[in-house]
């Protein structure tokens, strides 16, 4: 089935340059249209996740993201199944988490399930770790929420080790032991996936993605920009003080969410009901006060355009913009249209990122262009 619609192995090939990877990302929420009551089905939402991915890619989006939730009104329990799926139903999209709960899964199981996803779509696949938002989760699967920050360090220094060290001893505080412990399969081309680290309000984690020289995104979709630049900006800092290179040279992700129609007006008020119930923010500040404080933008194309691009003004030059699109109970239709509308401006939206781009700013990494820089070293005995 994958040979059929997935391009050759990414050994044989030049990465290509994609300078800043544009996609979208789904929270898998299960929510009523407000204005018609229809709550779609777990099936319905899943099978519109197949035709949103296959638009992104046909209008030239780089990533398709979902995130991991085991609540309701969430349905996204199993990512790597998905993705698989989606991969195989596409020939160019990264597909991606957001979010892999590092907390409540075994690292051992995400070390082997990571790795057979990335054969499984020649290398076009990546994961964004973090610690959830929903506490109830924890009990569930015998973790304890206060602990979260350190089952995240704890489980990731594990999986940091099962993807480089062919037999692994271990000896942590949230696991039984491991002796001579093989992760298989190994990882494609001996490149384990590319990891980001993803954390809103948490300083460690940050620090975390600094240490390993990993990608750190902010997932900042109802938080204030300010708050964003500066988890950014502590990053940047600790990467640069890890040696991994310059403050400017790290690697970064943001979230962001828009709605757009022609008319900024017509999208204010189409999108207005679904934001006052959206699970997610609704109930809470006005539309007008979250647009004004977070990146969530509702208004034309060349609103949405301007507004993203002046994102790296705040931030610096990064290599990762996520929108959510999907949510809400956003019928799959407008949906649909919303990708159309990106499509439009997907060309100035790159050339806005690349323009006065520092030469010394990497590109978005994938599994190619690790292959190839890897292949660039000097060989070592």
């Amino acid at each position: 089935m994958f040979n059929d619609v997935v391009d050759p192995p990414s050994a044989t090939r030049e990465p290509a340059r994609v300078q800043v990877q544009i996609g979208i990302f789904s929270v898998s929420d299960l929510t009523a249209d407000p204005t018609n009551g229809h709550t779609p089905s777990e099936h319905e939402r899943l099978e519109g996740w197949g035709r949103i991915a296959r638009h992104a890619e046909d209008i030239g989006l780089d990533v398709f993201a979902i995130g991991e939730h085991h609540n309701p009104p969430f349905f996204s329990s199993s990512p790597t199944t998905t993705l698989a799926w989606i991969a195989a139903q596409t020939k160019r999209l990264i597909v991606s988490t957001a979010t892999t709960l590092i907390t409540t899964n075994d690292p051992v199981k995400i070390a082997e399930d990571f790795a057979m996803l990335q054969h499984l779509t020649h290398g076009r696949v990546d994961l964004m770790l973090g610690r959830g938002n929903t506490g109830p989760v924890y009990p569930w699967f015998g973790k304890d929420i206060r602990q979260g920050i350190e089952l995240a360090l704890e489980n990731y220094a594990l999986l940091h080790r099962l993807w480089r060290e062919e037999q692994v001893d271990w000896q942590g505080r949230f696991r039984t032991p491991l002796q001579g412990f093989t992760s298989v399969p190994r990882p494609l081309d001996g490149i384990p996936p590319f990891v980001w680290h993803g954390s809103i309000r948490s300083p460690e984690i940050a620090e975390q993605a600094a240490y390993y020289g990993n990608g750190f995104f902010h997932n900042n979709i109802f938080w204030p920009l300010e708050h964003t630049a500066q988890m950014i900006a502590l990053y940047r800092r600790r990467f640069e003080h890890y040696g991994h290179g310059s403050a400017a040279q790290a690697i970064v992700g943001v979230g962001g969410q828009f709605f757009m129609r022609r008319n900024s007006q017509d999208a204010i008020r189409e999108f207005r009901p679904y934001f006052d119930n959206a699970p997610v923010y609704g109930h809470g500040p006005s539309l007008e006060e979250f647009t004004a404080q977070t990146p969530l933008t509702v208004g034309s194309p060349q609103q949405v355009l301007e507004r993203t691009l002046s994102f790296a003004q705040l931030f610096g030059p990064y290599q990762r913009q996520l929108f959510l699109i999907d949510h809400a109970g956003l019928p799959l239709r407008t949906v649909l249209e919303q990708l159309e509308l990106l499509g439009e401006i997907l060309p100035q939206m790159r050339e806005g990122f690349a323009h006065n781009r520092p030469a010394e700013v990497p590109d978005a990494p994938t599994h190619a262009s690790l292959l190839a820089a890897r292949e660039r070293e000097p060989h070592r005995d």
